[in-house]
């Protein structure tokens, strides 16, 4: 029998991860009384809300609970006390590395505007990460709900803090909403000023918006993309180009893209030579963070240690670390497997 090791101690990259969503629940309850912000039952009774965005309404709801949430998010303390508390549950969980998704209008308003609110939010990056000793990097995330002008102006101001610690831009929020090509001229000003595409798509609709987020916004990565295993073509280019899907398991039964964790396509992937990275997405509504994605995978899709350890692999792989960080993370993965 294989010996069981800790997967918190399996070093890892986390690579999907939202801004709000990684609060920690009794910081919501804090600020909420703090600020004297009404939080709903689901938000306050101790286990998380049952959900369900497979339709509109359903969708509607767990974007409500997300706004009420970050509603919470009202001055820079605020800010540098969530990335600060991400950061610590990231490497309780053996991660070495973050590239935490934002999207900065959305704080914007309490914070002074959009310049303000992304310096904000970057100095709270930086703080946590000398605090932490976890490497920390930001993904720009534009709103599909939102205008496509809207967009280019967040891919412009992700270009210009490149150097502060922005390495990407996504897309994020419900993508049965939005064209992806109506987005291609943010994508292509992020790309051209050295930031990598990590559109979401795939999960709420099927593989031709994974293969919308190749084709129109030449993604290097993912947001979910599971939805590909209906497409075996587009599977077998996903593991051609090794463009890496950033899978959440548990955010995936939790929104009902799947009923059950054993149903959420993480072997099929696995075995096409696809890449992946797993994350935890939205743990503030999910209730489970980066470790509990890799017990999911063992426990319900038979992952053995030598697999979990290339998927922690597969997530350094591609992420933006620094080389030494990668080598670094990477010799630790190797150790885990051989201390077994």
């Amino acid at each position: 029998m294989e010996h069981v090791r800790d997967l918190k101690l399996l070093p890892k990259a986390h690579l999907h991860l939202h801004f709000t969503g990684s609060m920690r629940p009794t910081t919501l309850l804090e600020l909420a009384d703090k600020y004297g912000v009404h939080l709903p039952d689901a938000l306050t009774g101790g286990e998380p809300p049952k959900l369900r965005a497979t339709d509109e309404r359903g969708w509607f709801r767990f974007q409500r609970l997300y706004d009420i949430a970050r509603s919470c998010l009202r001055a820079p303390e605020d800010i540098r006390r969530l990335v600060l508390e991400a950061a610590e549950e990231d490497v309780r969980d053996g991660a070495g590395w973050l590239e935490i998704q934002v999207d900065p209008t959305s704080y914007a308003p309490r914070l002074g505007g959009l310049i303000p609110a992304l310096e904000i939010i970057l100095d709270a990056v930086e703080s946590a990460s000398r605090d932490t000793g976890l490497g920390i990097r930001v993904v720009v995330a534009a709103n599909r709900m939102k205008h496509p002008l809207d967009a280019r102006t967040l891919a412009r101001l992700a270009v210009r803090y490149a150097d502060r610690g922005v390495v990407g831009f996504g897309l994020s929020n419900d993508e049965r909403r939005g064209m992806a090509r109506d987005f291609d001229r943010a994508f292509a000003i992020a790309r051209e000023g050295g930031l990598l595409a990590a559109p979401h798509g795939g999960e709420l609709t099927g593989p031709a918006s994974v293969r919308d987020c190749l084709d129109d916004l030449r993604a290097t990565r993912i947001g979910h993309g599971v939805r590909a295993v209906e497409d075996p073509r587009l599977l077998r280019r996903l593991a051609d180009r090794g463009v890496t899907c950033e899978v959440c398991p548990a955010s995936n039964v939790a929104l009902g893209v799947y009923e059950h964790h054993e149903h959420v396509p993480l072997r099929t992937l696995f075995d096409a030579g696809v890449p992946m990275a797993l994350g935890a997405d939205d743990p503030l509504l999910f209730g489970a963070r980066l470790a509990d994605q890799y017990e999911i995978a063992r426990r319900h899709h038979g992952f053995t240690d030598a697999e979990l350890a290339e998927l922690a692999r597969q997530s350094v792989r591609a992420s933006v670390a620094p080389e030494d960080v990668r080598a670094k993370l990477l010799a630790g993965i190797d150790d885990w497997l051989a201390e077994g």
